[in-house]
């Protein structure tokens, strides 16, 4: 088969289109014949070098795909070849045939495109479980989404609003008409207001219940400033560095919790749970329609360079599809 292989850390020059073994299933795992796969943040971050796959996963990037069942393991049940389904992955995504715990594996949702399956399942998996699972966001509660134009934000948003909570998103003014939308009560242009003060201001002074952040340290003040008394901030990702000056007063006096979380690194056994929630809670709110894959443009996995410079300059709004056809 054929997957896009990182022979040195680099920039988008680095991914190559070769020639590589056909993956086998090993016990408890499914490959899939895999049509499209999606671009994230995380498959940037290892092609420089930056985030290694867990040990035993596949050494070509990708975290999520679709296709169509194309072998089993023996011990493997509820799957059968030729079945339309997506995918969690800890990698292995872009290639044309990926080994995958039967575990992470999801149907594909009534209504849905085979192909923008794949911008599902990384997104739903970490928006659940960290803005539902974890920070127990509930109808009536503000949340608030930085990088709103993103995957995991067009997703989020989408999410929040399903739940019946006010979502509130930060995200480049070119973005906000697309973002209300799919489902934001409030835009915030980042670069040119102050997101504590325009969350004040619609929530009268309260702040928001739940802040789901990919900037990190950049942010950690400012987003702790923005949480309501008892609010929940969670991190999961470090676009804005990672270390900074956290002001305990300040969140000993709102009652309010920092939680930290990542999902590629997390045991197989805690990927399937995250999946089963996700295919009981989320599935219907995609097959029902109040929540859809956002996909800004499907490009070819062999031109995979070309996709991650358009993610690394951030002009897309959704997920950008790599198809291998």
């Amino acid at each position: 088969m054929r997957a896009i292989t990182i022979p040195e850390p680099g920039g988008p020059e680095a991914l190559r289109w070769s020639e590589v073994p056909d993956p086998e299933p090993g016990p408890g795992e499914v490959v899939v014949a895999v049509r499209a796969s999606a671009v994230n943040r995380a498959d940037l971050l290892q092609r420089q070098g930056h985030y290694p796959p867990p040990p035993g996963a596949s050494a070509y990037p990708g975290l999520e795909c679709a296709g169509v069942v194309a072998a089993t393991a023996p011990d493997v049940t509820g799957w059968r070849v030729g079945q339309e389904v997506c995918a969690l992955l800890a990698g292995g995504g872009y290639a044309e045939r990926v080994a995958v715990p039967a575990g992470q594996l999801l149907p594909v949702p009534a209504g849905v495109d085979p192909v923008d399956a794949a911008a599902l399942p990384e997104v739903a998996c970490t928006v659940w479980s960290n803005v539902v699972q974890l920070a127990r966001l509930a109808a009536g509660e503000t949340l608030l989404v930085h990088g709103g134009g993103s995957g995991i934000g067009t997703f989020a948003i989408q999410l929040g609003a399903a739940l019946g909570a006010t979502v509130v998103v930060t995200a480049r003014a070119a973005k906000h008409e697309r973002l209300r939308e799919l489902g934001a009560a409030h835009t915030v242009d980042y670069r040119e207001q102050d997101f504590v003060e325009e969350v004040r201001r619609v929530t009268d002074g309260r702040g928001a219940d739940v802040i789901l952040d990919i900037m990190g340290a950049a942010y950690l003040g400012r987003n702790v400033a923005a949480l309501t008394t008892g609010g929940r901030l969670v991190v999961i990702g470090m676009q804005g560095g990672r270390k900074a000056e956290l002001d305990l007063g300040m969140l000993l006096a709102k009652r309010a919790s920092v939680t930290a979380t990542a999902l590629r690194s997390r045991p197989v056994a805690e990927k399937a749970a995250i999946v089963r929630g996700v295919r009981e809670q989320v599935w219907p709110l995609v097959e029902a329609g109040r929540i859809r894959p956002v996909v800004d443009r499907r490009m070819p996995m062999s031109d995979a360079a070309g996709a991650h410079r358009l993610v690394e300059s951030s002009d897309h709004l959704g997920k950008v599809l790599l198809l291998t056809d």
